[in-house]
């Protein structure tokens, strides 16, 4: 009996290697240097080896390569940068066709329209150098340049822009897509718009996006960057999270884009303000007293410095592309952080974190406020459910091969915080995967409030569910007829 069962997984196989080469597109070969790279994870403890791995370059072989996924009962998964945290382009569990889109990274600027055409598989760093280049343009995107534009795009896209100009989605003005059953469609808030919806905030569920049409922006002729030291003491601190929550929610300027970042060694907050230093200094102000922060350096420069001095590495990142870090890390999207949330935050950060001493940090994006763009935007255009909430909070620790201590440190942070907080005040920003969430917590928590329409949409354009990953959108099952 099991040579029966491993003889027609081989012939499945051979089926496979058969169909992918009648499609014209390229294969990786099993030991190849780009086979090693492509295989090769973001987050290194999450390895997992796919049925094989197609390399297109043109959306006539991405279309071959997934009808012959379709028709030999594989699931297919699109992969563009490889930076999830969870190897969900990999489809975070051996088997998958994998189809490798990072061959397909042209960016093409319209200087009448100022639409860019940008194809999937390009990275954020490749994207922000080409709308430079060509025109002065740029969008609102992620700090990290090797972050391919898919996965942040289609599930919201926070950046060191983004309480200026809002999340990455919000530009994204069409989409030429490719759904499970082999057809090609255009997205947009005209045309098909249910899919569009869909696509921007839950996209890995429905589809293949080909191709993005975005709208930009003229980029600033300056920014200023700062580090803010912020010393905190324990029973400072819940003093210090709501002087920030207040700051944030009433009077952070639309220009000034900032985070908290702490590790057991110290904690600050860093950002960019579009404008000058004197500008910068007068935003801040308000802050600084309250919290008895200091301004502990600054800087002026062009838009295109300011973003290579987030990326801390080359921005212009193409094919080939590798970097490996090896780690877990978690989120939370809060309404706010005070009163008894706050003190639970507080208490665990100097009980417990300080004395951890594998590298941990936590990040606080300001995601939210009176003067954000990410409030400012229709709600109801794209299907990301957390518009509503003031933080995006990451969780991150590095690990071993033996990471159970580190996942009950971040866990319990993370559920300490939320015990004060009622359901709706809280999710989590599916950029951030968690390993940790079995598929039905998974879903309630990144898509909430629009989780049942987004489970009818997959329902309709996704039934068989080609596009799996472990927590991906279940169809909506229709009711039994009694």
């Amino acid at each position: 009996m099991v040579s029966l069962v491993q003889g027609a997984a081989f012939n499945k196989h051979a089926a496979l290697e058969d169909c992918l080469s009648g499609s014209k597109t390229t294969v990786d070969e099993v030991g190849s240097d780009d086979y090693n790279r492509d295989i090769t994870p973001f987050n290194q403890r999450l390895q997992f080896t796919p049925a094989a791995i197609a390399a297109p370059t043109t959306v006539e072989q991405i279309q071959g390569a997934v009808a012959c996924g379709a028709r030999l009962g594989y699931k297919v998964t699109a992969k563009c940068g490889g930076h999830s945290y969870a190897s969900l382009g990999l489809g975070g569990e051996d088997g998958h066709l994998i189809i490798e889109l990072d061959r397909m990274s042209s960016v093409k600027l319209d200087t009448e329209t100022n639409l860019a055409i940008v194809e999937s598989g390009a990275r954020l760093g490749h994207l922000a150098a080409e709308l430079y280049a060509q025109g002065n343009r740029a969008i609102s995107h992620g700090t990290c340049p090797g972050v391919g534009i898919s996965g942040h795009v289609l599930h919201g896209g926070f950046g060191m822009a983004s309480h200026t100009r809002g999340l990455a989605l919000d530009w994204v003005n069409g989409m030429d897509v490719l759904l499970a059953n082999g057809t090609i469609i255009h997205a947009s808030q005209t045309e098909n718009k249910d899919v569009y919806w869909g696509l921007l905030g839950a996209g890995s569920n429905f589809g293949i996006v080909l191709n993005y049409e975005l709208n930009t922006f003229e980029a600033p002729a300056n920014v200023t960057w700062f580090v803010v030291n912020l010393p905190l003491k324990q029973n400072t601190t819940v003093a210090a999270l709501e002087s920030i929550e207040d700051y944030v929610l009433n009077t952070q300027p639309a220009e000034l884009n900032m985070r908290l970042y702490a590790t057991r060694q110290f904690t600050q907050l860093e950002g960019t303000y579009q404008g000058n230093k004197t500008d910068l200094e007068a935003a801040l102000e308000p802050l600084l007293n309250k919290t008895g922060a200091k301004l502990a350096a600054s800087q002026t420069v062009s838009w295109i410095q300011g973003l290579e001095h987030f990326a801390t590495t080359k921005l212009n990142q193409t094919y080939p592309y590798n970097q490996q870090e090896n780690f877990y890390g978690k989120s939370l999207e809060l309404k706010g952080l005070n009163g008894a949330a706050a003190k639970n935050f507080a208490d665990y950060w100097f009980n417990v974190a300080k004395k951890e001493t594998a590298h941990w940090y936590v990040q606080m994006d300001f995601h939210g406020g009176k003067n954000s763009a990410v409030w400012k935007a229709d709600p109801d255009l794209t299907s990301y459910a957390h518009r509503d909430k003031l933080y995006i909070l990451q969780f991150y620790i590095t690990t071993d091969d033996t990471p159970d201590t580190g996942f009950k440190f971040i866990d319990d942070w993370a559920s300490t915080t939320t015990a004060a907080l009622e359901q709706e005040d809280w999710g989590m920003y599916f950029n951030y995967p968690d390993t940790n969430l079995n598929r039905t917590k998974a879903q309630e928590m990144y898509w909430g409030k629009n989780l049942a329409k987004l489970q009818q949409l997959k329902a309709e354009l996704d039934p068989e569910e080609l596009f799996y990953y472990p927590v991906s959108l279940s169809p909506a099952v229709e009711p039994e007829l009694v």
